[in-house]
C-alpha cells in the first residue's frame, strides 16, 4: 500500500470517528452508515485524481462535484436532471431542507428526530468535514492543520451535547487525529517542529526515522506537541460553548443570567415543523385545556411572534427578556372603548411536548406556573430559562379576549412611529410582484383596515388558492412569490404572504405560531393535537393593539370583526359574484363557478366539483427549459473538465497522422507532423525532447531510454530517416507507411512503461503545453497565410528546432 494510499484511508477514518460525537445529538443513527459511504466515495474520487496525476485544486474540485451529485441522488432525485444532476430546484430543495433542519434544531430537544433536513445537515457537514481533512492532510500533504476541520466538528458536537459519555466522543475524535498524524510521517512533521521549536534535522544517515539520531527526535518532538495542542484546544472550546449567549444553536433560545434585566431570548427560529405536524399519520394530543368561555373558536394558544422579516425567513427579533411580572402590562395599542372579556383557562402540556415557549392566549395578562420561565414583554411570551420546557406542565393562564367592531378598526388612527418603523420594514429582496399583488387587491380601500380584510379574503376565497400541506415548504421572499403565482399553499405561506403584503402598503404586521382552539371532548375539556399546529398574521391598529387575522382557507376561524354583515334572509341567487381583486382571468373562470356558492363556503370548500379553487395555479411549474439546460451544460461541461488533455492529445495525434496533399510541400509537412507526434508521444512518457541533437541521435536516444525493442526501435528510425530526407535532401520524396510507425512506436513505448506513466501520459499529457503556444503559432499561420508564404522545409526546420528548445 502507498503513503497516499494510507494517508487517504487514515484521513477518512478520522473524520468518521470524530463524526461519532454526533450521534447522541439525534435519535437514529442509521445515518452514520450513509455517511461512512458517502466519505468513502469522496476519498476514492480524490485518490484516482492523484493518481492520474491532476493538479490539486483540480482534485479537489472534482471531490467536490461528486459530493454534490452524491447529495442530490439521495436528497433530491426526483428534481435532479436524470437523478442525479442538479437542476435549479435541487439548490432550492437543498435550501428548503436546509432551513426545516434548522428549525428542528431549535425546535426540538436532544436527541432530535431524524427528519430529512436534520439528515442533510449531519450528511452534509461530514462530507464537507472530510474533504476539507482529505484537502489538508492528503492532497497538500500537510495532516497537522487538518486537525482544525475535525476540531470544530468535535467542538459543535459536544457543545450541543448533554455532556453524556462525551469522554468516549472525545477519546475517539483524538484517536482518530493521531492516527492521521502517525499516517502523515516523519518528513512532513520536521516542517512543523523547527516552528515548535523542535531541534534541526540531523546531517548524518537516519535508518528507519523513529532512531533515536537528531534527525527523527525533532518531528516526533514535534508531533505530540501539535496533537496535545490540539487535543488540548478539543477540550476547552465545548467547555466554553454552553457560555456563549445568543447564538443561534442556543435551543432553549435565551440568555444566562437572572434577574429583571438579565440575559435576552435570541434570533432563533421557533417555526414548529408545521409541515411535519400537519402531515402526521397520528394527531397526536399535545394539549388539553379547559376554560370559562363558551367562544372557544377564538381561543388560539399562541406560542410566539415572528416579527423580523430578513428575505431569508420570518423569526423573532432578539430581545431582553425579564422576570415574570405578577400581572402583565397592558397590550400595546389596546384603548378603552374597545369591548373586552376576561377569561381564565388552565392548561396541561403532554408528557412528551417540550416547548421552549409556553402556549397562551393573547393577550395574557397573567400565568401561574411553576418552573424557571422569562417574559418577553413586545410579543408577551414565556420563555424557558436554563432549559425549562413545557413538558407535562400545568399552568393557568388569565387573557383578556378583545371584541373590536369593524368601525374601530376602521377608524383607527396610524400607528405610533416606533411601531411603523420596526413593523413595516420589508427587505429589499422581496420582488415586486409582492407590491403589485397588494396594491390590485386592495384597489379600492379607503383605509386600512379595509386593505386588511381584502388580502384576508383574496388569499380565503376570492383570490382561487388551494390548501395543501404537501406543498414545498419556504419563507423567504422567493417562497411568497412563488406562492402568489401558484396559489397553493398551507399556513405558512398564507400567513407569512398576508404579513408581507400588509407591511408593503405601511400596515404593522407579524406572524403568530402556535396552534388553533382544538375540538372539544365529552368531559368538557378540549384537545390540541399535533394537525392544530398553525401559522396566521396579526396586524397592528392604534386604539385596538395587534389583530387576529385568518386568510388560511379551511384553516381555525375567520374573525367576526372581518365578516360583512349580510342579512340572513337575503336570498342567495340575489347577490351577484363582484369581480375579483386580482387582475388575473385564469383566477376564476367564468364558467365554473355556481351562483350560489358563496364567498365563504368557497372558503371551506363546499362547493363541490365547480369550485374555482381545482383550476387555479398552475402555469409556473419550475425554472424554464434554457435554464435548466444551462445548469446542465455547466455540469456536464465542468465534469469533462479534466477529460480535457486527452481530448486535445487525441485529436491533435489524428490531425498529424492523417492524409494530406500531393504537393512536396505537403509531403513535408506530413513528414515533420510524424516526428512531432513521435517526440511529443515520448515527452509525455517522460523522455524531454533535445533540441541539440540531430533526428538520426535523437531518435538514438528515445530508443535507448524507452528501451524499446527492435522492431519499436526500427519503427523510430525510418521516421527519423524521412525527416532528414525531406530537410537535407535536394528534391524530397514522399515516404509512405509514417502513420503505421508512429502508431507502432506508441503501442511498443507505452508497453515498456508502468501504469502510472501510461495513467499520466493518456489523461495528462506533457506535451499539451502546446496549447498556450498555439495562438502564437496560429498568428504566426494567419499573417503568413494572407502574405503568401508556403510552409517550406526551411520554415518547418526553425519551427522544430524553437519547439524543441522551448520543450527543453
Amino acid at each position: 500500500m502507498s503513503g497516499s494510499t494510507r494517508l487517504a484511508l487514515c484521513a477518512t477514518a478520522a473524520t468518521l470517528l470524530a463524526s461519532c460525537a454526533l450521534l447522541p445529538l439525534v435519535g437514529t443513527k442509521s445515518w452514520i452508515v450513509q455517511a461512512a459511504i458517502f466519505l468513502c466515495i469522496q476519498a476514492a474520487v480524490g485518490a484516482v485524481a492523484r493518481r492520474i496525476p491532476l493538479a490539486r485544486p483540480l482534485t479537489i474540485a472534482i471531490q467536490a462535484v461528486i459530493s454534490l451529485l452524491i447529495l442530490t441522488a439521495a436528497f433530491a432525485q426526483d428534481a435532479a436532471i436524470g437523478g442525479v444532476l442538479p437542476s435549479p430546484e435541487v439548490f432550492e430543495r437543498f435550501g428548503l431542507l436546509l432551513e426545516a433542519g434548522g428549525n428542528d434544531v431549535g425546535q426540538y430537544s436532544i436527541p432530535a428526530p431524524l427528519s430529512d433536513g436534520i439528515k442533510l445537515m449531519l450528511i452534509g457537514g461530514v462530507l464537507v468535514i472530510g474533504l476539507l481533512v482529505d484537502a489538508l492532510a492528503v492532497t497538500f500533504r500537510s495532516a497537522a492543520p487538518a486537525g482544525l476541520p475535525l476540531l470544530a466538528l468535535y467542538s459543535v458536537a459536544a457543545g450541543l451535547g448533554d455532556g453524556g459519555q462525551g469522554w468516549l466522543w472525545f477519546l475517539l475524535a483524538a484517536a482518530g487525529y493521531l492516527l492521521l498524524l502517525l499516517a502523515e510521517g516523519r518528513d512532513r512533521l520536521s516542517q512543523w517542529g523547527r516552528v515548535f521549536g523542535g531541534g534541526g534535522r540531523s546531517s548524518g544517515p537516519v535508518a528507519s526515522g523513529l532512531d533515536a539520531g537528531g534527525g527523527a527526535v525533532a518531528p516526533v518532538r514535534a508531533g505530540r506537541r501539535i496533537g496535545v495542542l490540539a487535543l488540548g484546544i478539543a477540550l476547552v472550546v465545548p467547555a466554553l460553548l454552553p457560555a456563549m449567549e445568543g447564538g443561534i444553536l442556543d435551543t432553549a433560545g435565551k440568555g444566562g443570567g437572572s434577574g429583571s434585566g438579565g440575559g435576552t431570548i435570541s434570533a432563533v427560529n421557533p417555526l414548529v415543523s408545521l409541515q411535519n405536524s400537519l402531515n402526521q399519520p397520528e394527531d397526536r394530543e399535545v394539549l388539553t385545556y379547559r376554560t370559562d368561555t363558551e367562544e372557544t373558536q377564538d381561543l388560539y394558544l399562541r406560542i410566539v411572534a415572528l416579527d423580523q422579516f430578513d428575505g431569508d425567513a420570518w423569526k423573532p427579533s432578539e430581545r431582553r427578556i425579564y422576570d415574570v411580572p405578577t400581572s402583565f402590562p397592558t397590550p400595546p395599542g389596546l384603548g378603552q372603548g374597545v369591548p373586552t372579556d376576561t377569561v381564565r383557562t388552565s392548561i396541561s402540556a403532554a408528557d412528551w411536548y417540550a416547548q421552549d415557549w409556553l402556549p397562551m392566549p393573547y393577550p395574557a395578562n397573567r400565568v401561574a406556573i411553576d418552573g424557571s420561565w422569562r417574559f418577553e414583554p413586545v410579543g408577551r411570551t414565556l420563555v424557558g430559562d436554563d432549559g425549562q420546557t413545557t413538558r407535562g406542565k400545568d399552568y393557568t393562564v388569565e387573557s383578556s379576549l378583545v371584541r373590536p367592531k369593524p368601525e374601530q378598526l376602521a377608524a383607527a388612527p396610524g400607528p405610533r412611529d416606533e411601531i411603523a418603523d420596526e413593523f413595516t420594514k420589508v427587505p429589499d429582496s422581496l420582488p415586486q410582484d409582492v407590491y403589485d399583488a397588494a396594491r390590485r387587491v386592495t384597489r379600492g380601500a379607503s383605509n386600512d383596515y379595509e386593505r386588511a380584510v381584502k388580502i384576508q379574503d383574496w388569499f380565503a376565497s376570492d383570490g382561487g388558492f388551494t390548501y395543501d400541506t404537501e406543498v414545498n415548504a419556504g419563507s423567504g421572499s422567493a417562497a411568497i412569490s412563488r406562492f402568489l403565482k401558484q396559489k397553493e399553499g398551507f399556513c405558512v405561506h398564507f400567513s407569512f404572504s398576508m404579513a408581507a403584503m400588509a407591511r408593503t402598503l405601511g400596515i404593522p404586521a407579524r406572524v403568530a405560531v402556535g396552534f388553533t382552539p382544538g375540538t372539544p371532548e365529552s368531559d368538557g375539556r378540549m384537545s390540541v393535537g399535533l394537525r392544530d399546529a398553525h401559522a396566521w398574521p396579526e396586524l397592528y391598529f392604534e386604539g385596538v393593539g395587534w389583530t387576529r387575522f385568518e386568510p388560511t382557507p379551511t384553516r381555525g376561524t375567520v374573525p367576526d370583526y372581518t365578516v360583512s354583515e349580510t342579512p340572513s334572509g337575503t336570498p342567495t341567487d340575489s347577490a351577484e359574484p363582484e369581480p375579483t381583486d386580482s387582475a388575473e382571468p385564469s383566477a376564476e373562470p367564468s364558467t365554473s363557478a355556481s351562483e350560489s356558492c358563496t364567498a365563504e363556503m368557497k372558503k371551506f370548500n363546499e362547493c363541490g366539483a365547480d369550485d374555482p379553487l381545482a383550476a387555479a395555479g398552475g402555469g409556473d411549474d419550475g425554472p424554464p427549459l434554457g435554464t435548466i439546460l444551462g445548469v446542465a451544460a455547466g455540469v456536464v461541461a465542468l465534469l469533462l473538465l479534466p477529460s480535457l488533455p486527452f481530448l486535445w492529445r487525441t485529436r491533435v495525434r489524428g490531425v498529424r497522422l492523417g492524409s494530406g496533399g500531393r504537393t512536396p510541400a505537403d509531403t513535408t509537412a506530413r513528414t515533420l507532423a510524424a516526428w512531432l507526434e513521435i517526440t511529443d508521444t515520448a515527452w509525455d512518457h517522460g523522455i524531454v525532447p533535445d533540441d541539440s541533437q540531430t533526428p538520426r541521435r535523437a531518435a538514438a536516444r528515445i530508443v535507448r531510454i524507452g528501451q524499446l525493442d527492435a522492431e519499436t526501435a526500427d519503427a523510430v528510425h525510418r521516421v527519423a530517416a524521412a525527416v532528414e530526407q525531406v530537410l537535407y535532401a535536394p528534391e524530397p520524396r514522399p515516404v509512405a507507411g509514417l502513420g503505421d510507425d508512429v502508431r507502432r512506436f506508441r503501442a511498443g513505448l507505452r508497453a515498456s512503461v508502468g501504469r502510472r506513466v501510461r495513467l499520466r501520459a493518456t489523461f495528462a499529457p506533457r506535451s499539451a503545453v502546446r496549447v498556450s503556444w498555439a495562438f502564437a503559432e496560429r498568428r504566426q499561420a494567419f499573417a503568413a497565410r494572407w502574405g503568401g508564404r508556403r510552409w517550406g522545409p526551411e520554415r518547418w526546420s526553425g519551427l522544430l528546432r524553437r519547439t524543441g528548445r522551448q520543450q527543453g
